[in-house]
């Protein structure tokens, strides 16, 4: 599938801004740095209690890792310490606990993502107990999915048949960079061997649909470089492709601070890698599925972008629409729709709360009315590509909205007028900057030149 059109440079360094990837709106900043339980507790029990036949989703947040990658952002715990996984799998059960006291019937699951840290640190044996703990005296819908995060490194075909006999279908494996220059001063020693290794025993297990997750803008990286991480990729054709762009945010993740960052591409090389590797991507039947996310046509991500069913949430693109999305772990985050819900960040936070039998939130957010249009705004552009205005929202869009997309409809990215908004084919390729166009917390600073630290789109 080749791309009909050029994206020209100068048009993708324009919108290189720093702006949110919008698995949330409000966006994590805007959040509240405290939560009443009580209230958050009323909320995800009318949720459970209306989203029972429809099925909810889980997070299990696993944070442990035995080396540190330093490009890495997420909330992760060194330690080739494996005992530690005790501990943690008590805490889980323990969460789990307290929110199965809020159901008022056995919970129907149709999602559940393992992501981390790296949840392939767990043993296959502990990985099952997770597993039937969380889903023992569930229902599981029909047209569940259940996913994993694996790296090529750790992940064993008894881990594999484990996760297979107990549903899961879906595996995403950090693959990065393939370069032995890049991944040595990302601390990701990574031999393609194994990648190639872990996706062939992965499909001879059973697995459906595997994706990678390969990152532009790391130390290093050069367009010859990453146009042969793409090739070799291609020779495995994953059916899913996370093509990230490398968050530098050294301010927020301190093991970037080990770079030196005269070897980070320019933003103009950055740019390059990016239209280099999405080139090649397209050219090898990957369609664009919008913000870094690649996928082959028989895949069901594909098929949900050209249905509209397409959803979004903090795992990202998924396939399932519901309701309730229930983060349990460190650091795990949770939607219930009209709220936000975020666990303490620091282990010993969220072993203490437990220990005292309390729900380990830390933060969050309960949505108005006003964040409740806008954030639907936001979900159609960023997954079907065009959204209707309500009438009530319309003085608002005029303040804060009109202004910015008609600059977008300069470039020709979007087209709009009082009833709605339309992305152009070109307009695709800019998602994240069409929808901070109805980012109302993020316009509001603008104006009050106040300053929330994003990665840049690209």
């Amino acid at each position: 599938m080749k791309n009909d059109f050029d994206v020209p440079a100068a048009l993708i360094r324009k919108y290189n801004q720093p702006v949110p990837r919008y698995t949330s709106y409000p966006t994590v900043p805007s959040w509240k740095e405290t939560i009443d339980t009580g209230e958050w507790k009323n909320i995800i029990q009318t949720k459970f209690a209306a989203a029972n036949g429809q099925g909810i989703s889980l997070y299990l947040h696993l944070p442990f890792c035995e080396s540190l990658c330093t490009y890495c952002g997420c909330n992760k715990k060194i330690t080739t310490n494996h005992s530690v996984e005790e501990r943690y799998i008590a805490a889980l059960e323990k969460e789990w606990e307290l929110y199965r006291e809020l159901m008022q019937q056995a919970p129907v699951i149709r999602e559940l993502h393992l992501g981390g840290g790296t949840p392939t640190f767990f043993s296959a044996t502990n990985l099952e107990r997770i597993l039937q703990l969380v889903l023992k005296d569930t229902i599981v819908h029909p047209l569940h999915e259940f996913s994993i995060e694996g790296h090529p490194n750790n992940t064993t075909i008894e881990q594999l048949e484990t996760l297979y006999k107990l549903g899961f279908r879906r595996i995403s494996y950090g693959v990065q960079d393939n370069d032995p220059t890049v991944q040595k001063i990302i601390n990701r020693i990574q031999p393609f061997e194994h990648v190639k290794s872990a996706t062939e025993n992965a499909r001879a297990t059973g697995f459906t649909s595997v994706n990678f997750d390969l990152i532009y803008g790391l130390p290093f990286q050069t367009k010859d470089s990453i146009k042969k991480t793409i090739e070799q990729v291609i020779t495995l054709m994953p059916d899913r492709i996370a093509f990230y762009s490398y968050a530098h945010v050294p301010w927020t993740s301190k093991a970037q601070r080990l770079f030196d960052e005269t070897d980070l591409p320019s933003a103009e090389d950055k740019i390059g890698l990016y239209l280099t590797g999405k080139q090649l991507l397209l050219e090898n039947g990957y369609a664009d599925i919008g913000m870094d996310h690649f996928a082959l046509p028989h895949d069901a991500l594909y098929k949900a972008r050209i249905d509209g069913s397409l959803h979004r949430n903090f795992m990202g693109y998924t396939t399932q629409h519901t309701s309730v999305l229930l983060g349990l772990g460190v650091s795990a985050i949770s939607d219930a729709g009209t709220a936000f819900a975020q666990n303490d960040k620091t282990l010993s936070g969220y072993y203490t709360a437990l220990e005292e039998y309390k729900l380990p939130i830390k933060k969050g957010y309960i949505l108005n009315q006003e964040d409740l249009l806008f954030r639907k705004n936001i979900k159609d552009i960023s997954c079907i590509g065009k959204t209707t205005f309500a009438e009530e929202q319309l003085p608002l869009l005029k303040e804060y909205s009109f202004s910015q997309l008609s600059l977008l409809a300069e470039d020709g990215l979007v087209q709009f007028d009082s009833d709605g908004c339309v992305l152009t084919e070109k307009g695709h390729y800019f998602i994240r900057n069409i929808c901070s166009a109805f980012d109302l917390h993020l316009q509001r600073n603008k104006i009050e030149n106040e300053k929330l630290l994003f990665s840049k789109a690209i």
